[in-house]
């Protein structure tokens, strides 16, 4: 396999499709995924306000028909899951018909999170459909950011793991890859991706996108001071490891840089529209989008 076949994500000429909640560092529009079905983008983001104004608040889910003007269709609020924070949320249509939302849950008064998730025959009935734990984490790991796959066998997901083995250095993180025939029950086929010592992403690497043809956006970052304003990097999946390219991690040209959690849909005539939660210069962050 070749090294990469979709071209990346820069800032070069990105649009803002969500801005962010207000103005200043915190205040934060992003941790997207998207999905293109019958014609229709589907995105959902978690809104977040600086540490002293609540966090990770809600999600939101909104449909477009040109992937850049989005209308929201409902909205989750975190008091529901009884979570101090919402990280990344995923909006999966699932095999055998209907919607799962995924959503990455903070415990309260603790580093640690879980992913949940609410299963609907429509996204507008996700707020009040089936809510089903789907992974715990335990007391030394907490687990969030999940991406997904569907594929003809059953599910694929990509999930970020956080040590808690020392306080204070909870923001350490690698990937795990978990397969599943219903989505709901994971089995853990073991770490793939992880920081490498003297490099960019030192203290931790989280993947964030996985194309049909092997490539892997993924966040990292070199120090602990850099935490929540991660860049990308990109590798490739071969079907048993993950290369990382030799390329530079892509960044926002403002503020802290921040370039994380890319979200990928390809699209039908080849190209790939990226959604990426990036720094702007009064060091809030947008959900913008480019195509590549």
């Amino acid at each position: 396999m070749a090294l990469t076949t979709a071209a990346p994500p820069t800032y070069d000429d990105v649009r803002v499709v969500v801005p962010a909640p207000g103005p200043g560092a915190g205040n934060w529009a992003g941790a997207a995924s998207a999905v293109l079905v019958d014609g229709v983008f589907w995105l959902t983001w978690r809104v977040r306000r600086p540490l002293t104004d609540g966090r990770g608040v809600s999600v939101v889910v909104a449909r477009s028909a040109d992937g850049v003007t989005f209308e929201p269709v409902t909205e989750v609020s975190r008091e529901a899951f009884g979570a101090e924070s919402f990280e990344r949320p995923v909006l999966v249509p699932l095999r055998e018909g209907g919607w799962r939302l995924y959503l990455s849950c903070a415990t309260p008064g603790t580093k640690h999170w879980w992913v949940d998730s609410l299963t609907a025959d429509t996204v507008e009935r996700l707020p009040g459909g089936v809510r089903r734990r789907v992974h715990e984490g335990d007391r030394e790991t907490g687990v969030k950011d999940p991406v997904i796959t569907v594929g003809d066998d059953g599910y694929e997901m990509w999930l970020c793991c956080h040590p808690l083995d020392e306080p204070g250095h909870e923001d350490r993180m690698t990937t795990r890859r978990l397969t599943s025939v219903d989505g709901l029950d994971w089995e853990d086929r073991g770490e793939v991706l992880a920081g490498r010592p003297g490099e960019w992403d030192a203290r931790g690497a989280r993947v964030s996108a996985v194309l049909p043809d092997g490539t892997v956006l993924y966040d990292g970052r070199k120090d602990a001071e850099s935490n929540w304003f991660e860049t990308t990097g990109v590798a490739v999946w071969d079907g048993t490891a993950l290369t990382r390219t030799a390329r530079p991690p892509i960044s926002s040209p403002h503020a802290d840089g921040a370039f994380r959690y890319a979200t990928a849909v390809p699209l039908p005539d080849g190209r790939v529209r990226y959604y990426v939660e990036a720094a702007r210069s009064d060091g809030a962050h947008d959900l913008v989008t480019c195509v590549r």
